[in-house]
């Protein structure tokens, strides 16, 4: 069958471009060029004029990234919702991408998946800012509670599967935020966004940067609220950031860079299917907030050595926390949070708190060398990670609906501490074979030592906790190769293995309403891509690839009975395999037809993804994966002239499974079930003027369409999280 399936998947993959050509596609990558070093060198205006999707050169950074699938997306050149990090008018341009919208639970920071993963948070992602990691603990605890503001962001660059060679052995892929930096001709500049929409909606963000000689420098300050779709889901979030960069010569530079964030989130709470179909604005708690407060100081030195090699060393050390005072959710949405007739006042809260502090040091050296006619490259670096997580948990908290995070003198049900050591030594070489065919092998070795310490509640007799220490020795190999058909069209293909550790969230039970196994397995597999990416003149991009995804000791959930009723078990479910096809198509027809600007420009762009992910061994064997929608499709189109740009975008999401077991629905437990099919649409504007002037509008969910991503047992939950409905934005901007 699976033989059967790939053959239709490469069939899929070669008649898709036709089939979506009339409908779009777009053009400005980041081409390849083999000498190029460093993204920036790239003329930004030549991308931007085609505009904002793209791929990356063959090295970038220090980085190799031939024969991979990778995107980037260019932020100015997209009309979207920045101000509240919209994520389908953006990254729903990546074929494939899945999210987990949680605003309507009153928990802004979506979460992002590729390929049928969990995105959930961001966690089986390789989250990075400027090329270092912002999420909380690598092997802990892989959450990125943390993202700047997309109105300072740059380029989003995305690298999919075989990206755990060069990041790490993730199997979601890496994901890259790149800030902007201050103007390179003048000292001083100053930009100012300001945002206002539905529901109390307000966003203010301010950035000042500039250039003086050999030195330079960027900072911003953001500021958002809402009082939220639902009752009980209002927030205030502040954002700063600053970059500091000195110009020893044109050959070095070394730079800091400092990214704070402090947040309060008041939680609205899960639903249950029926609570859902009678009113998905509903709420049912007033008594649950989080914050997380996040600080990461990067220190990064840039050298060119001669004209042929160049070393990158990156240092980030990152101290931050998450705070949750919440109405102990066992008993699911179902259980209401009401006044206990014994006592005459609500039931006490639960208080849970964790500190995340952790050191990253990542070293690259690239250089270019001849073997033959041809000019290869070499690339390799070494990461040494350290991390320490303290988790603090299950302790009996006030009585009141506030933020307080007090206790009772019982104390903490749960005081435990973890640490890794992780040193991974990696390299890749570029061996172009030809001017135009390159084969680049490529290994990475891990070395992770994981300990725990303290003492947790949530063991027994009956249910140990596993090994307090860990030593774990993980060789990843990994082969890519390229084949340029022309100086913008080239054939790629690549399989490299990844790897997961199960994570401290994993073993002990924490804010979740499941029951963990006891004896959870590490997860591996690979990831590979065999794919046709391109440009056609200046109106047409592509790029066409099949993949496949091995997950051995898939982690999730399925749904058991014992006496005291059913309950949701975290625990290896088995393997699976995502295999399917990516496909993203760009048109501009008028420059098809003309280079005059005198009518304006269209653009039509259409992303695809079709995924087939089953178990393939074990008592679900058969059975679809969670959290992977068979297909998901999106539609853009873009018109612009002078100054104005407007786009509609329309998105559809299949449905999708929750559990192992395929639950299709659960009167007892709404953290299962299926999550059905939606569409959304979504439509927003831009117009620049007197050229330092613009205003932006739009609205999101157009159709106002009920839907939901997410059914969870932890927070913002339990049970289904719903989107939300139609909303409205209009901001102002200026550049001085």
């Amino acid at each position: 069958m699976y033989l059967k399936l790939t053959r239709f998947i490469c069939a899929l993959a070669t008649l898709t471009p036709v089939l979506f050509a009339s409908a779009q596609v777009r053009n400005d990558t980041v081409s390849k060029t083999p000498k190029t070093y460093n993204i920036q060198e790239v003329s930004i205006t030549g991308v931007k004029s085609l505009k904002g999707m793209g791929h990356l050169s063959d090295e970038v950074g220090g980085i190799v990234y031939a024969g991979k699938k990778t995107e980037v997306l260019l932020l100015d050149s997209i009309d979207a919702n920045i101000a509240q990090s919209n994520p389908r008018q953006l990254l729903g341009r990546l074929p494939g991408a899945v999210f987990s919208e949680t605003e309507g639970g009153g928990f802004p920071s979506n979460g992002i998946g590729f390929r049928g993963v969990n995105p959930v948070q961001s966690i089986e992602t390789n989250t990075r800012q400027n090329g270092y990691n912002i999420s909380a603990d690598l092997f802990g605890y892989n959450e990125a509670y943390f993202l700047p503001p997309l109105e300072a962001v740059e380029q989003i660059q995305v690298i999919r599967g075989a990206a755990s060679l060069q990041f790490g052995p993730q199997f979601g892929g890496a994901i890259n935020y790149i800030v902007k930096q201050g103007p390179k001709d003048k000292p001083f500049e100053f930009n100012t966004e300001q945002t206002l929409g539905s529901y109390g909606f307000f966003n203010s963000y301010n950035s000042i940067g500039g250039n003086y000689k050999r030195f330079s420098y960027f900072g911003y300050f953001d500021f958002s609220t809402q009082q939220g779709w639902r009752p009980n889901s209002n927030f205030r979030q502040y954002n700063g950031y600053v970059h500091l960069q000195y110009n020893f010569n044109d050959n070095v530079k070394l730079s800091a860079e400092y990214s704070a964030m402090q947040n309060r989130i008041h939680m609205s709470g899960g639903l249950n299917d029926a609570e859902f179909a009678a009113d998905p604005r509903a709420s049912y708690r007033d008594r649950n907030w989080l914050s997380s407060p996040w600080n990461i100081v990067a220190l990064m030195l840039d050298a060119k050595i001669g004209t042929h090699a160049s070393f990158t060393w990156k240092n980030a050390f990152m101290n931050s926390a998450r705070n949750l005072v919440w109405r102990n959710e066992d008993g699911g949405p179902q259980v209401l949070d009401t006044i206990n007739p014994a006592t005459n006042q609500y039931d006490n809260r639960e208080v849970e708190r964790e500190q995340f502090r952790n050191f990253t040091s990542e070293g690259r050296f690239l250089v270019h060398y001849n073997l033959g006619q041809t000019e290869n490259t070499f690339a390799g670096g070494l990461r040494f990670y350290y991390s320490a997580l303290g988790r603090m948990g299950h302790g009996n908290g006030t009585t009141g609906a506030d933020f307080d995070m007090s206790i009772d003198s019982n104390g903490w049900g749960t005081d435990s501490k973890y640490t890794t050591v992780n040193v991974a030594p990696f390299f890749e070489n570029v061996f172009r074979v030809t001017s135009r065919f390159s084969i680049t092998p490529g290994f990475r070795f891990e070395y992770i030592h994981s300990s725990e310490s303290g003492y947790t509640d949530a063991y027994s007799s009956s249910n140990p906790p596993p090994p307090s220490s860990r030593t774990r020795y993980i060789p990843l190999a990994g082969i890519g190769l390229q084949y340029d058909v022309a100086r913008r069209m080239q054939f790629y293909a690549n399989i490299s293995q990844a790897y997961k550790p199960m994570d401290y969230d994993a073993i002990t039970p924490f804010g979740s309403t499941a029951v963990i196994d006891p004896h959870l397995k590490d997860a591996s597999g690979f990831n590979s891509d065999l794919g046709f990416r391109g440009t056609l003149k200046n109106y047409l991009m592509f790029d066409v690839n099949a993949f496949a995804l091995l997950y051995n000791n898939t982690i999730g959930i399925v749904q058991k009975t014992d006496s005291g009723g059913t309950y949701d078990f975290e625990t290896n479910v088995a393997n699976s395999l995502h295999i399917g096809t990516e496909t993203y198509v760009e048109l501009f027809p008028v420059k098809m037809l003309t280079s005059s600007e005198k009518y304006g420009q269209f653009s039509f762009y259409n992303s695809f993804s079709y995924i087939h992910a089953k178990y393939i061994s074990g008592l679900y064997k058969g059975n679809w994966d969670e959290n992977a929608p068979q297909f998901v499709e999106r539609l853009g189109a873009t018109y612009a002239i002078k100054g104005f740009s407007a786009t509609f975008n329309f998105s559809y999401t299949s449905m999708c499974y929750t559990d192992a077991t395929n639950t299709r629905y659960s009167a007892d437990d709404a953290t299962v079930g299926i999550i059905p099919s939606y569409i959304v649409m979504d439509v927003s504007a831009t117009y620049k003027f007197l050229k330092r002037f613009n205003i932006k509008a739009g609205i999101n969910n157009l159709a106002n369409t009920n839907y939901f991503t997410l059914r969870t047992g932890e927070y913002p939950g339990p049970g289904i999280i719903p989107s939300v409905g139609r909303s409205f934005y209009v901001g102002i901007g200026a550049r001085f």
